[in-house]
């Protein structure tokens, strides 16, 4: 689920993004990769909420955009936010991105 807060500017906005237990059942860890932080396989990692199982992130994005972004699975396999806003191909052709919409 994608969660988004935006500022009383309406400029920013806060979005957390779930990845819930099903999709990631027995992962270690879960990194958040897209274009707001240039495609980077490490630099976003979720936290595992002991409640639900669900991984999570926060970040604050520029209102008035699109990211593309997936999630990265314990360093080899790929998953797509099941209530992304949209899909489009990734350039790679053999998958689709998610879409945050903010």
């Amino acid at each position: 689920m994608l969660k988004k807060e935006y500022a009383k500017s309406r400029k920013s906005c806060k979005v957390t993004f779930s990845l819930p237990s099903e999709a990631a059942a027995g992962a270690k860890t879960v990194f958040l990769v897209g274009d707001f932080n240039n495609w980077d396989k490490t630099a976003t990692p979720l936290k595992k909420k002991a409640k639900t199982g669900a991984w999570e992130a926060s970040l604050v994005l520029e209102a008035g955009r699109e990211y593309h972004f997936r999630y990265f699975i314990d360093g080899k396999s790929w998953e797509n936010d099941w209530n992304a806003d949209k899909y489009v191909p990734s350039p790679y052709g053999d998958s689709d991105n998610s879409v945050v919409i903010v």
